[in-house]
């Protein structure tokens, strides 16, 4: 057999093998001859069968499946030889083969990139510090009142938050227009829950009061007979309410699952809840850090056909998680590159410092997963019994290690922040 390898662009590979005749034609009579005792042929008895007479009815498909056959065995032992390591399928061209003469064909395809990892100890990483202060503790005990909020009707001038229940007719060019009117309808001022300039009208006023105000529906309204068009409402204000909020007693503690009612008690699971959201994402964001920087100091070319079968990936659990939705897949090449990129260093990494990831350490992360869902033995049961589960929790775990790792041996810059400026992309603020 003889091998040549062609370079191509990039990462791609140009194999091209020749078997010789002899090889073909012997594996060829062999496989002809294996035919003698089992093929049945009309004229002549079992096992009978005349060499010249199979060669005549079977030589053709026989060599196409010793052709295929030799193609498969040929091309491992070829890239064995050569050492490549191919990424994706391979595209084969080849000729057509001819009894007794050379068997040729040529291997496309793109391999796995040669990793060389940058010192560690040169990538600069931030890592940000914040804790729970008690501050922060009643900030976040505001926002669960507000969660449990109720209205009470007051006599004063209406102001932002306040909720306002209104009747109102509107027209444009004096003619009431499809959905123009309402009566008891509630909306709380400030919100930006009416077309712009409607809330502006009502500010100030008090319940039984009536107004008529012009305003202009946007130029992008989604009714498109009224975009652009000026109309004029006549509102009467039928009450104004004010948040209530509750207070933080015995019933408000229990409604958040507190069965003891105890207040204190309701604070220090509310202060440990938020500890952990805290720590997990100072942890994420030191992750992420960590990753960019890895990225940026070891700028590899992946093969296209890895991130080709990456993004698919990326879009089928997209389209899984929006059903009905047709999501192109070149949208998702980006982070499709990134994650493959990410793959190839830290599998890299976990090589060459030789890390490792047990049981114990599976285990523990399925216990930590397990604590934000009501049955927990339920989820742990789930994760270790599935083996495909594990796997994804041991290459969690594993990329966990290799953080880790990574940060041990860079250089760390700490940065100082609080509660809600980690918090904000999370919680949404």
């Amino acid at each position: 057999m003889q091998v040549s390898v062609e370079a191509g662009e990039g990462l791609e590979r140009k194999l091209t093998v020749q078997v010789p005749a002899e090889t073909v034609e012997l594996e060829v009579n062999n496989r002809l001859n294996s035919l003698k005792s089992t093929v049945k042929i009309d004229g002549f008895r079992p096992g009978k069968v005349p060499l010249r007479v199979i060669k005549q009815k079977y030589s053709g498909s026989v060599l196409n499946e010793v052709a295929g056959d030799l193609m498969q065995k040929t091309f491992r032992e070829a890239l064995i030889q050569e050492k490549l390591n191919p990424a994706g399928d391979p595209k084969i061209q080849a000729q057509d083969l001819v009894l007794g003469q050379i068997m040729e064909y040529t291997a496309t395809f793109e391999v796995y990139p040669e990793v060389e990892l940058s010192p560690v100890a040169e990538l600069s990483i931030e890592k940000l510090e914040a804790s729970v202060e008690d501050a922060d503790v009643e900030n976040m005990i505001n926002v669960l009142r507000k969660q449990k909020m109720d209205w009470e009707e007051v006599d004063r001038a209406s102001a932002d938050e306040d909720r306002m229940i209104l009747d109102f007719v509107g027209t444009v060019d004096g003619v009431e227009f499809d959905g123009g009117a309402a009566k008891d309808l509630p909306m709380i001022l400030g919100r930006g829950q009416m077309i712009p300039g409607f809330e502006d009208h009502l500010r100030g006023l008090k319940a039984s009061e009536e107004t008529v105000f012009k305003v202009t529906f946007p130029e992008e309204y989604a009714a498109k007979d009224l975009a652009g068009k000026e109309a004029e409402f006549s509102v009467t204000v039928v009450k104004v309410e004010a948040p209530k909020l509750p207070e933080v007693d015995e019933a408000f503690a229990k409604a958040f699952g507190v069965e003891s009612g105890d207040t204190d008690q309701f604070k220090s699971e509310i202060k440990a809840n938020m500890q952990r959201e805290l720590a997990k994402r100072l942890q994420t964001a030191l992750k992420e850090n960590i990753l960019t920087a890895l990225v940026d100091a070891n700028p590899i070319v992946v093969p296209t056909a890895i991130i080709k079968q990456e993004a698919t990936a990326l879009q089928k659990q997209a389209e899984s998680q929006s059903p009905g939705s047709a999501l192109s897949v070149d949208g998702f090449n980006d982070d499709a590159k990134r994650r493959v990129q990410l793959g190839m260093l830290l599998a890299e990494v976990a090589k060459v410092s030789e890390l490792k990831v047990d049981e114990d350490m599976v285990k523990a992360r399925i216990e930590e997963m397990a604590k934000d869902y009501d049955d927990a033995d339920e989820f742990i049961r789930y994760y270790t019994s599935n083996q495909e589960m594990l796997r994804g929790i041991e290459t969690m775990v594993m990329e966990d290690v290799v953080v880790d790792w990574l940060v041990e041996q860079a250089t760390v810059n700490v940065n100082k922040s609080d509660f809600d400026a980690v918090m904000t992309p999370v919680l949404g603020k």
